[in-house]
């Protein structure tokens, strides 16, 4: 009788404990599968990254990676070593060679608005960067201006 007693207890237990740990402060990022070069690059771009983007404090990603970053919540995503976006990858069905670009702190990025927000690309470096923000943040791109240094600095221009 007592180990019956024992397991109906334990089950509100377990169900809080499960409710707990699914409430965590971190947030699920998708992790990108760089090889080499870019992978070192997206290691070196992971160190320099600041603790700050846009008065918004880091995170820690779910899985953690030295591939993504995250700050504030909703969190502004960082990925690093991403393919190439189809609308700069000529024959792909999205393929537009007139897709909006604009230099913020000498970092090229490619500019794609999305349902909640804007994604940003960079381009012309030898590793792709992609950073999304919530529309919550508008103007989407002033946390640009806080990543520019750390991408300049790690992540050299080249294709």
């Amino acid at each position: 009788m007592i180990s019956t007693r024992r397991r109906y207890l334990a089950l509100p237990l377990l169900t809080v404990l499960f409710a707990a740990v699914s409430c965590s402060a971190s947030e699920d990022v998708a992790v990108p599968s760089p090889k080499g070069e870019a992978a070192r690059h997206c290691r070196a771009l992971h160190k320099e990254l600041p603790q700050t983007v846009d008065g918004l404090k880091r995170g820690t990603p779910e899985p953690v990676s030295d591939f993504t970053a995250i700050w504030g919540d909703p969190a502004v995503k960082l990925r690093c070593g991403v393919p190439k976006p189809d609308v700069l990858t000529y024959g792909s069905e999205h393929y537009n060679p007139k897709a909006d670009a604009a230099e913020v702190n000498g970092v090229e990025w490619l500019f794609e608005k999305q349902e909640d927000g804007y994604r940003f690309t960079t381009v012309l470096r030898k590793a792709f960067v992609e950073v999304t923000v919530p529309r919550k943040y508008a103007p989407e791109v002033d946390v640009l201006t806080d990543l520019g240094r750390a991408v300049k600095k790690t992540v050299p221009v080249g294709v």
